[in-house]
């Protein structure tokens, strides 16, 4: 582990002083299953400075910041069109009972395989293991190479004040066909959405949407829906879009 520069500090005693809290022992406990896992820190350029326990990366601290660090979203379509969508199960730290895309998580720098930076690789490998963790998509139904890196955005966002997300988040698409065996601690509920229907499915959804996807459905969601066919003609694995 490198040593703690100020920002990661203050992130560490956010989170002792979060869990002090009685109102904190449902989140602690399930806290309890991350430290394992290492987020990839990075600079604003994407450029790898550190790695830190997820827990720690997704802590709001004082000043309002968060650890920056490398994430990924999937979108799943079938070879109807159709995009895969999920709800967040009740029991996730960040953002519970959200809908959101397909699947959204992290490489580990733990992962030898999810550290490799050739043509995002690494975050390819890791979207295979999370497809299968949370929607029990097998392996060889979501290989890497199947996989199209389109771009990367970075946006920040404080969640519940206490827990939330400071990513760079690379978008991947993939259009196939595949069979599901939903984790319950990860997803409740899934669903299918048409390209027309899901500006009404968003407006009309009881439950809240996690930021990043509601970014991405904003903003360039639709036209590359619109260019399945094409996507090439969208690579941009040079800018990472702002919006923090």
């Amino acid at each position: 582990m490198l040593t703690l520069g100020r920002a990661q500090l203050c992130v560490h005693q956010a989170f002792s002083r979060l869990l002090s809290t009685s109102a904190c022992r449902m989140q602690h406990a399930q806290l309890s299953d991350l430290p394992e896992d290492q987020c990839i820190l990075v600079d604003k350029n994407d450029k790898v400075i550190g790695e830190e326990a997820k827990s720690t990366c997704h802590i709001v601290s004082p000043d309002g910041n968060l650890l920056l660090h490398r994430a990924f979203s999937v979108f799943l379509f079938n070879s109807k069109g159709d995009l895969l969508l999920q709800k967040r199960a009740s029991a996730k730290v960040t953002y519970p009972d959200h809908y959101t895309n397909t699947c959204c998580s992290h490489p580990l720098s733990t992962i030898p395989a999810e550290m490799i930076e050739t043509d995002a690789l690494g975050i390819r490998n890791a979207a295979q293991r999370r497809l299968q963790i949370e929607l029990g998509v097998p392996p060889e139904q979501a290989k890497p190479e199947e996989m199209v890196w389109l771009t990367r955005i970075h946006y920040m966002d404080r969640g519940d004040g206490k827990f939330g997300e400071h990513e760079i988040d690379y978008i991947l698409f993939l259009q196939k066909d595949v069979d599901l065996d939903l984790n319950p601690d990860e997803v409740s509920e899934v669903k299918y959405v048409k390209r027309e229907e899901l500006k009404s499915f968003l407006t009309n959804l009881n439950e809240p949407v996690t930021p990043w996807f509601d970014l991405i459905a904003k903003n360039q969601l639709p036209t590359w829906w619109d260019n399945l066919h094409q996507l090439h003609k969208f690579y941009d694995h040079k800018t990472i879009h702002r919006y923090v």
